[in-house]
């Protein structure tokens, strides 16, 4: 089952990191990481961008975008994002907490992730313009590691490690997917049997 408390004690407990990997100037960002139950099963939800959105064309991300005048922190830029992205209310979220945050490499965002957990069923209503689809995958496909791998790259004269998470042909890649590999290291990493409830 997902312990929820030990999730939050997770993410409360260790200190928050910055991660990047060039000198550009970066601004700020927020994405939710959803979670929800189906199926007696846990899923994270993604959103995958059209070819008409400024950064990411055609990308798997998570809901959330970039650091508003109007918002009052990235917590609300996270949850105002996510309500124009897809729908959810803010007030429908419970947030469990927050990792690390990572530089993005082309876009030169630096952005700050929260996890939570969302209702389902959810009437989710897309924002046609910036998103494609949603893209559902279960915590326990991404457990496994016939679903994932990894690359060395070479990004101005640093080199890095990428992770590529792979599901019914769809492959979650770049920022989002080191922001979902640092959640299922820090969450699932002991107990790998978590994605079910």
């Amino acid at each position: 089952m997902l312990d929820k408390e030990k999730i939050r004690r997770i993410l409360s407990q260790r200190e928050k990191q910055t991660i990047v990997v060039t000198d550009a100037p970066l601004a700020p960002a927020a994405v939710l990481v959803p979670i929800y139950e189906r199926n007696d099963e846990y899923w994270i939800l993604f959103t995958k961008r059209t070819q008409k959105v400024e950064h990411h064309k055609g990308q798997i991300s998570f809901p959330g975008g970039a650091h508003d005048k109007v918002d009052r922190d990235l917590v609300n830029t996270a949850l105002r994002e996510t309500f124009e992205e897809i729908g959810v209310q803010p007030e429908h979220v419970e947030l469990l907490g927050e990792l690390d945050r990572i530089g993005t490499l082309t876009s030169n965002f630096l952005i700050t992730p929260f996890v939570g957990i969302i209702p389902y069923p959810y009437e989710f209503t897309i924002a046609t313009n910036e998103l494609e689809e949603l893209v559902e995958v279960p915590i326990s496909a991404l457990l496994d590691n016939n679903n994932y791998r990894e690359e060395s790259h070479v990004y101005e004269g640093r080199t890095y490690v990428a992770s590529f998470f792979e599901y019914k042909g769809k492959v979650i890649w770049g920022a989002t997917a080191r922001i979902l590999k640092q959640f299922l290291d820090l969450v699932f990493g002991e107990d790998n049997d978590y994605g079910k409830v």
